[in-house]
């Protein structure tokens, strides 16, 4: 059907120009005698006729040349202006010279205003089309239309205007731009005024009944699309954001798939960008281990080292599931990295010590554990054996088979916690810290906050609660976190990987917390529902072992800055190893016999650690 429609199109195309040849021909003559007020002389009307059939014939021909029978004339522009100007002309410099050759008589004037006639009568027959076609299209809509406010007078702006103008599947119109360049102010763009800059949001919002806004500043800071956006959401209208401009030329986005504002866009942040090929060469030729390799943080981590060409890539998880999925994905997009796939638990020594015996890794990247907060209070032996014991057990195999480095995914609960998860990691640390100050192995642990979209984490959470209707539920109103994307944590690992000499704890700088029922809020507006009467935000109380804050250094660790301005290293707190050795030996046996008060003798070995009996998770002040 296309196809058919295509050539009727071109067909139709044609049997205008052959009518605007025709007409451009007697245009010229009329026009030229009656500017002298009389009739045009019948031996130039028989000159006009005589070569009437050639002309339109050349002149079609001309223009085929110029492919101006392929152009699609929704999209015309400047090129194809110049293409009608020039096939006018080289149609007029072939009646010169079928006129002459002939010794036809024809005027001299004739020639420039057959030219021009022609021309006009081209633009009118395709340029023509665009505005019929935009008018229907308002009045197909009408009512219907959104009313669209496009924010950015950049070229990211004006080919959003250019494809809402032409495109059939989006029922769209702009009244009015935003941008906070002053010189810009007052101009128009395709026929749209720049109306001010982010101050007259409101505004203009309010004026021109706008129900839609599109943010067009793909290279604009985070901080600055931050800023806009929460003007923005207090507006009713739909917020969607430009992904990149450059996303456009490659075509990996179209105008109609502008996503909504992510979560992302509202950290008020940079993301943290490492140069990993400089320091991804101790990848290279390496065995890697990647334990708890089938999630959110081990999985991210198996991609990026596969880029890198290690020697052999092992995935240890588990949860079989997890497991085949990053399996089946590596294999599609790595066909020729050596890559083997266990399962097994880093709690089970023996398992353990065969995989380290067999395959001899040179790296490993530990991020088996357990991170479910509430669910760990309500299993609290179980958190210390997979996350305290799986660790020691890791480490000492690797310290016995010679890996050469070590890097343990920690978190930011391993300050100060108020959980047992939170100091089951900060045992974990501890136990990196005293392997590292007697093994060849390098041993180092990164900390980082919670990582966006991970398993488990508060986003997807929030969207399937928004899908099912709500409620949605946060624990407090002045609870707030640290936030990353799982590129950001793996960057941070892998570079840390690369920097560690040994005992280190690498922390991220995540710029400023942001509070959990913002994100709340954020996430509902931008799902295009209004907060209290769409969706409704509950309150629930903080759930055991939960603080209203995390911190990502103890106070005594200090700060130490690396070449990466976002990453510091925390000064490693000294502790008696024999008595930490005793501990975790008798912390070993309460929890294999799943004693009651496992929480109250992992107080004596972190300090820190402050068990919340009443369930209130405030850490005290």
């Amino acid at each position: 059907m296309k196809n058919k429609a295509s050539l009727l199109y071109k067909i139709l195309l044609i049997i205008l120009d052959a009518l605007s040849v025709t007409l451009a021909s007697f245009a010229a003559l009329a026009l030229r005698f009656r500017v002298d007020g009389g009739r045009i002389p019948a031996n130039y009307l028989e000159s006009a006729k005589s070569f009437m059939a050639l002309n339109i014939v050349a002149s079609i021909l001309i223009l085929a040349s110029l492919r101006l029978y392929k152009s699609l004339w929704r999209y015309a522009s400047l090129t194809e202006l110049v293409n009608i100007l020039l096939g006018s002309g080289v149609s007029v410099i072939f009646n010169v010279v079928i006129y002459s050759l002939s010794y036809k008589p024809m005027p001299r004037s004739y020639y420039i205003l057959y030219g021009v006639v022609l021309a006009m009568c081209l633009i009118a027959s395709r340029f023509g089309y665009r505005f019929l076609r935009n008018l229907y299209r308002g009045r197909t809509h009408g009512a219907h239309m959104r009313r669209t406010m496009v924010i950015g007078a950049g070229e990211a702006g004006n080919m959003i205007m250019r494809e809402l103008s032409s495109s059939d599947k989006l029922d769209a119109k702009v009244y009015c731009i935003i941008d906070d360049d002053e010189q810009k102010h007052d101009t128009y763009i395709r026929g749209v005024k720049v109306a001010g800059g982010r101050d007259r949001i409101l505004e203009c919002v309010r004026k021109y009944q706008i129900n839609e806004i599109i943010i067009a500043m793909p290279n604009a800071p985070k901080k600055n699309i931050r800023e806009i956006v929460e003007i923005c959401r207090q507006t009713d209208a739909d917020l969607k954001i430009l992904p990149g401009i450059y996303q456009l030329v490659t075509g990996e986005v179209a105008i109609e798939n502008l996503r909504k504002v992510q979560i992302e866009d509202l950290l008020g942040r940079e993301p943290v960008r490492t140069d990993l090929h400089e320091i991804m060469t101790y990848v290279c030729n390496r065995t890697v281990l990647v334990t708890g390799g089938g999630g959110s943080i081990g999985s991210e981590l198996c991609r990026q080292i596969a880029g890198y060409h290690p020697k052999q890539l092992i995935i240890l998880d588990i949860y079989e599931n997890n497991a085949y999925d990053i399996q089946q994905e590596l294999k599609k997009t790595y066909p020729e990295l050596d890559l083997v796939v266990l399962i097994g638990s880093v709690r089970n020594t023996h398992r353990m010590e065969t995989i380290f015996e067999n395959y001899h890794p040179e790296i490993v990247y530990h991020a088996a554990a357990h991170k479910h907060v509430p669910l760990m209070e309500e299993s609290p032996n179980e958190a210390i054996k997979n996350n305290v014991f799986g660790t020691y057990k890791t480490v000492a195999a690797a310290d016995r088979y010679g890996v050469k480095r070590f890097v343990l995914i920690s978190t930011d609960k391993a300050v100060n916690p108020t959980n047992i998860m939170g100091a089951s990691k900060r045992m974990c640390e501890m136990i990196i810290q005293m392997y590292a100050r007697h093994s060849k192995t390098i041993f180092t642990a990164v900390r980082f906050g919670n990582v966006l979209g991970s398993n488990g984490s508060v986003i997807p959470l929030f969207k399937k609660q928004i899908e099912a209707g709500g409620p949605v539920t946060v624990t407090h109103p002045d609870i707030i976190r640290y936030f990353m994307t799982i590129p950001e944590a793996v960057s941070l690992v892998l570079q840390a990987g690369a920097m560690a000499k040994g005992g280190e704890i690498f922390v991220l700088d995540m710029g400023e917390p942001v509070k959990i029922v913002d994100l709340a809020q954020n996430l509902i507006q931008l799902s295009g529902l209004k907060v209290g009467e769409d969706i409704q935000i509950e309150y629930t109380g903080l759930r055991p072992g939960e603080k209203l804050y995390e911190e990502l250094l103890m106070a005594e660790e200090g700060l130490q800055k690396t070449a990466n301005q976002r990453i510091f290293i925390g000064k490693p707190i000294e502790f008696d190893e024999e008595k930490f050795q005793t501990q975790l030996d008798n912390l070993k046996k309460l929890c294999n016999n799943d004693v009651d008060e496992i929480k109250e003798e992992v107080c004596k070995i972190v300090p820190t650690y402050q068990v919340d009996h009443k369930g209130e998770g405030e850490r005290k002040q």
